[in-house]
């Protein structure tokens, strides 16, 4: 029983949050690391986006069971009841709030919270009814570095203001990439991703976009003063190679190889960039 609550949560969504989110507390620390209250706000933080992922599954528990990914979630096949799920998540929910606004302050508490209803109440619902899930998403994916940011900093300044565009740039590619190589299954889900709607080659003029800023953006935590020029080298290194593999995409006609591709690369640079923030900051 124990597997299926550990389930609920999505592991490995709120393990990457909190990567990202330790990422945007070290670049506040600015040369000054309080390590007790970057611990708590991680707690804090990764209970919030607990929340939000097991209210997730039971708003999608009944498109879960369309899909080969998720069909064997708790709650699509009831190994757990629908209520006794909304009273995990909203505990979760209560318990991250909580230590967020005892330990850390209020606008970092605030901006965790409005992920969490953007996450919950708006893409959870609407990603059945519009292509601008991915963006909607995006932005609740794209607040736990901002809040870690903030409950170091106290404040929301341009740095906080980069992290949040720098997420976005990389996570509509990475979601985009899983459309694509998924795309049988979020057409049985009947969910309207950009593939399906506008097709591939639209999406991989997006993606190129999107990548393309992402490599803009990062230079600019360098050029502003906010990390060095080792964490430049390195994040730049690993966001050119994605850039050249997003180009890549318009050259050939094995568009779920090459968006598997980018998924993985996706993840090697969103890792690279958090650990030369750490690097640069520790």
């Amino acid at each position: 029983m124990l597997r299926h609550y550990y389930s609920l949560t999505k592991p490995g969504i709120v393990f990457g949050n909190s990567i990202t989110a330790l990422a945007g507390g070290l670049l506040a620390t600015k040369g000054s690391l309080d390590f007790p209250l970057l611990s708590i706000t991680l707690v804090g933080l990764g209970l919030i986006v607990a929340a939000g992922c097991v209210l997730n599954n039971f708003l999608d528990r009944l498109s879960d069971q369309l899909m080969p990914r998720t069909r064997r979630r708790p709650l699509a096949i009831k190994a757990i009841s629908e209520k006794r799920a909304l009273y995990f998540g909203f505990v979760l929910l209560f318990l991250g709030g909580s230590i967020l606004a005892f330990f850390t302050n209020l606008l970092a508490t605030c901006i965790a919270l409005i992920g969490f209803v953007i996450y919950v109440l708006f893409y959870s619902l609407l990603k059945h009814k519009t292509v601008y899930g991915t963006e909607i998403g995006s932005i609740a994916g794209a607040v736990p570095p901002v809040a870690g940011y903030c409950a170091i900093s106290h404040s929301f300044d341009f740095a906080a203001f980069l992290l949040f565009a720098i997420v976005i740039c990389w996570q509509m590619p990475h979601f985009f990439a899983i459309a694509m190589y998924r795309i049988e299954e979020y057409r049985a889900a009947s969910i309207p991703v950009l593939p399906i709607v506008r097709g591939a080659e639209a999406t991989k003029i997006q993606m190129l976009v999107y990548v393309a800023g992402f490599v803009v953006l990062i230079s600019l935590l360098t050029a502003f003063g906010f990390v060095g020029y080792c964490y430049l080298v390195v994040a730049s290194f690993l966001a050119l190679m994605w850039l050249k593999l997003a180009i890549q995409g318009f050259r050939t006609d094995k568009d779920k190889v090459w968006a598997r591709k980018m998924f993985q690369r996706s993840l090697l640079v969103i890792i690279g960039l958090c650990i030369m923030i750490a690097v640069d900051r520790v």
